[in-house]
C-alpha cells in the first residue's frame, strides 16, 4: 500500500513537472512539455512594461526552471511585442522628491533582466509587431530571437530625451557593432525583421502566421537537448566580449570538466558509438 501510494505521489509530481498552469495579471504563463511560454498580455497598451508586468514576468521566469522547463519561450499577446515603458504609470521619485527614473530601473527592470540572463535553460523570443524601447531590449536579449516578418525594433528613447537602457547599451554593440549601435541609438528609427537579420541582431524571420509554431518547434527540440550543456553555452558566449582569450580558454576548460561528468555527456557517446538518436534527460 505504502510502495503504492508513492508511485501514485511521484505521478503527480512528474505530471506537475510537464504542466503548470499558473494565473498573473499582466502576462499569461504556461509549462508544457518541458517548454515554458511567458505571453505578456496587456494588448491594449501594446504590452507596455508596468511595474506589476515586470515583476510577474520576473517570477514566472524564476519558477520556470524549477518545474521541469528545459526551455523558455517569451512572445506578446495582440498586434506587438512590446512599446516600452508604461509611461502612464506614476513616475518613480528619490527622497528628496525628485523624478528618479534609474530607481525604476534598479528595482525593477535590472532584477527581471538579470534572472532572464541567468537562466539555466535556452531562452527564446518570439517578436510580433513592434518592439520598441524597452521592449525591443527585452526581445534581444533572447538566446535565440525569432521575428515574424511585420516585426520591427526600435531604439525609441531618444525621441523623449533619453539613452537605451535595460541592458540596450550593453546588448547594441554586441550584436551589431559599434557605428549600427550608435545610429540606432541616435536616431531611434525602426529596424525591419528583415534588416535585423541582415545586420545579426536576430536568429531568423518568419511569415506572421508561422511565428509561434516556429518557436515552439524550437523550443521543443532545445528541451530535449542536454540542458546543461545549454546553459554552459549560453554563459560561456554571453561573456566572451569582456575576457581576454586565456579567461576564455579558462571558461571553458572549467565548463568542460563539469560536462564531462553528467549523464548527457554519457548518454550523447553511446549514442554516437551505437549510431542512435541520444536521448538527452538534462542532467
Amino acid at each position: 500500500m505504502g510502495f503504492s501510494l508513492w508511485c501514485d505521489y511521484a505521478a503527480v509530481i512528474d505530471f506537475l513537472k510537464k504542466v503548470e498552469a499558473v494565473s498573473y495579471e499582466t502576462i499569461l504563463y504556461e509549462v508544457a512539455d518541458g517548454v515554458a511560454t511567458i505571453t505578456l498580455n496587456r494588448p491594449d497598451s501594446l504590452n507596455s512594461l508596468s511595474g506589476k508586468l515586470l515583476d510577474e514576468l520576473r517570477d514566472a521566469a524564476s519558477r520556470a526552471p524549477a518545474v521541469g522547463a528545459r526551455a523558455l519561450v517569451l512572445t506578446g499577446a495582440g498586434r506587438g511585442f512590446c512599446a516600452g515603458a508604461d509611461l502612464s504609470e506614476p513616475p518613480p521619485m528619490d527622497e528628496q522628491g525628485r523624478l528618479d527614473l534609474g530607481k525604476a530601473l534598479d528595482e525593477r527592470y535590472h532584477p527581471t533582466l538579470q534572472v532572464l540572463f541567468d537562466l539555466d535553460i535556452p531562452f527564446i523570443t518570439a517578436i510580433n509587431g513592434m518592439a520598441a524601447g524597452a521592449g525591443a531590449s527585452f526581445a534581444l536579449a533572447g538566446d535565440m530571437v525569432i521575428a515574424a516578418r511585420s516585426a520591427v525594433f526600435r531604439q525609441a528613447f531618444v525621441k523623449i530625451g533619453l539613452l537605451p537602457d535595460a541592458s540596450g547599451t550593453w546588448l547594441l554593440p554586441r550584436l551589431v557593432g559599434r557605428a549600427r549601435a550608435m545610429g540606432m541609438a541616435m536616431l531611434g528609427e525602426n529596424i525591419s525583421a528583415e534588416q535585423a537579420l541582415d545586420w545579426g541582431m536576430i536568429w531568423q524571420v518568419v511569415e506572421d502566421d508561422e511565428l509561434q509554431a516556429r518557436a515552439m518547434q524550437l523550443a521543443q527540440h532545445l528541451a530535449k537537448q542536454p540542458t546543461r550543456a545549454l546553459a554552459a553555452i549560453r554563459k560561456a558566449i554571453n561573456a566572451s566580449p569582456d575576457n581576454d582569450l586565456h579567461t576564455q580558454l579558462e571558461i571553458e576548460r572549467q565548463s568542460q570538466a563539469e560536462l564531462g561528468r553528467t549523464q548527457d555527456f554519457q548518454e550523447g557517446v553511446m549514442a554516437f558509438m551505437q549510431k542512435r538518436e541520444a536521448n538527452f534527460q538534462g542532467r
